[in-house]
C-alpha cells in the first residue's frame, strides 16, 4: 500500500475497526474511506455496488462484522448467520468488480475443528466437525475465507484471510448478552464492586483454554498481512499462547479489585476445550504480538470506566 492508496476499513466504529483506522493512520496512511452503518448499508448488494463505483477503493479490510459470546451465538444463530454471509460476500465481490487491488479479510479462531491438534494450523480448517455452539457464526466465516479463495482461483482478485482468537480492547462490546467472555467479566467484576455483590458467577467449568489478543496488535499484524500475503491465503494472529478462565478470571478480579467470591457454574456451555493458534507464518516475518494481557486488560479496564455511560467509577 501507498500512503497516499484509498482505503476503505469497513465499520470503522467498532473494536477492531477503530484499530485498524488508528494504526493506519499512525503508519501514514491519510486517504482513509470510513462510512457509519448509518450511512453505508453493507447487507443491502445495491447500496455496497454504488459505494464501490463511486470511492473505487484501492485497499479494503473486512471487519466487524455481526459478532459474540456464547451467549450471543447460542440464542441468536440465524442473525450471525445471515449477516455474516451477506456483509462478507457483497464487500468481496465489490471489491472484484471494481479492480480493488487487494482485500483484508479478518476471520475468526471458530473457524478450525472443534477437536483440532493443538497449535492449530491453517492447513487443519474443514478437517473436523466445529464446535457445536458457535457453528452459524463458523460457517459463516468460513464462507467468506472460501469466497476469497474461489474469486483468486477464478477471478485472480487478491485478498488475505487473517485468523484471530479473542480480540478485546477499546470500543469492545461489553453487553452482558452479546460479548465474549474477557469483556463480559469486565462488567461483571465491576458492576458487583459497584454494588457490593459478594458473589460473582461464571459461565462454564473455568478450565477452557483462551488466546487472548489486544486489538491494537491485530491492526499492526492485520496492516503487515495486506503487505505481505496475497491469493486467498489464510493467515493465523495471536500471542503464541493461552490461559485458563479461571486464570482471566483472578487478573480481571485483581484489576478492578473486587474482593467478593468467584463461582464457575458447571453447568452452562464452555465451548471448545482449547483454541491455541499457530502463528507461526506471521513469526517468520518478525511479528510478535506486543501488549502483555494484563497491560492489555489494565488499558481496556480505564476505557471502559471512562466511556460506558452511567458506569463510570
Amino acid at each position: 500500500m501507498e500512503k497516499d492508496s484509498r482505503i476503505f476499513v469497513s465499520m470503522h466504529t467498532t473494536l477492531v475497526g477503530a484499530a485498524l483506522v488508528r494504526k493506519l493512520r499512525e503508519a501514514g496512511y491519510s486517504n482513509l474511506i470510513l462510512r457509519t452503518t448509518s450511512e453505508l448499508d453493507l447487507t443491502c448488494q445495491a447500496a455496497v455496488d454504488q459505494f464501490f463505483d463511486r470511492e473505487k477503493p484501492d485497499y479494503v479490510f473486512v471487519t466487524g462484522e455481526k459478532a459474540g459470546g456464547i451467549f450471543a451465538k447460542i440464542t441468536r444463530p440465524a442473525e450471525f448467520i445471515y449477516h455474516n454471509i451477506l456483509i462478507q460476500a457483497n464487500l468481496i465481490h465489490a471489491a472484484w468488480k471494481n479492480n480493488t487491488k487487494k482485500l483484508l479479510l479478518i476471520s475468526s479462531s471458530s473457524i478450525y475443528p472443534r477437536g483440532a491438534p493443538q497449535p492449530i494450523r491453517e492447513e487443519y480448517l474443514l478437517g473436523g466437525p466445529l464446535e457445536t455452539t458457535s457453528e452459524s457464526y463458523a460457517i459463516a466465516k468460513i464462507a467468506g475465507v472460501k469466497m476469497c479463495q474461489s474469486y483468486f482461483r477464478q477471478y485472480h482478485f487478491d485478498s488475505v484471510c487473517l485468523v484471530p482468537p479473542s480480540v478485546y480492547g477499546p470500543f469492545d462490546d461489553f453487553d452482558l448478552e452479546s460479548s465474549h467472555v474477557l469483556p463480559a467479566l469486565i462488567r461483571k467484576f465491576h458492576e458487583a464492586r459497584i454494588n457490593k455483590s459478594p458473589r460473582v458467577v461464571i459461565w462454564g467449568s473455568g478450565r477452557t483454554r483462551r488466546d487472548f489478543l489486544h486489538v491494537d496488535d491485530l491492526a499492526d499484524a492485520a496492516i503487515l498481512a495486506m503487505r505481505q500475503f496475497a491469493a486467498g491465503e489464510i493467515v493465523n494472529v495471536g500471542t503464541g499462547g493461552d490461559v485458563e478462565i479461571r486464570e482471566l478470571a483472578e487478573i480481571i478480579k485483581d484489576i478492578v479489585g473486587y474482593r467478593g467470591d468467584v463461582f464457575f457454574d458447571a453447568s452452562m456451555p464452555d465451548g471448545s476445550p482449547r483454541m491455541l493458534l499457530d502463528v507461526s507464518k506471521l513469526r517468520n516475518l518478525g511479528w510478535r504480538a506486543k501488549i502483555e494481557l494484563r497491560d492489555g486488560i489494565e488499558n481496556t479496564y480505564r476505557w471502559y470506566c471512562r466511556h460506558i455511560e452511567g458506569l463510570i467509577d
